[in-house]
């Protein structure tokens, strides 16, 4: 009887890690969506210039787009920032053809 509460046990902790570890990485990602570096926390700089009055941004984090599958396939992106060097590729879901 123990025995089965206990593998009951192991499998909810699996399980239940699996999801936040899920959780995690995905909100890891849309922070790098938004321009901020999960490591460093560095967001984008704005400067304005006295003289003229334009507003300069200043990105801390690229992407560049390492492979589209196609029209039902994946996205790969690459995230670089550019304070702290940190580099991540993340996968997400295509948004079908671009035509």
């Amino acid at each position: 009887m123990y025995t089965v509460f206990g593998l009951l046990i192991i499998l909810l902790i699996v399980i239940f890690s699996t999801l936040l570890y899920f959780k995690s990485k995905k909100s890891r990602q849309a922070d790098l969506d938004n321009g901020t570096c999960p490591a460093c926390g560095a967001t984008t700089k704005s400067f304005k210039d006295a003289n003229t009055g334009a507003v300069f941004n200043v990105e801390s984090i690229k992407s560049k787009l390492l492979k589209n599958h196609g029209c039902s396939g994946i996205k790969e992106t690459e995230y670089t920032c550019n304070n702290c060097g940190l580099k991540e590729v993340h996968t997400s879901v295509g948004q079908g053809c671009e035509l």
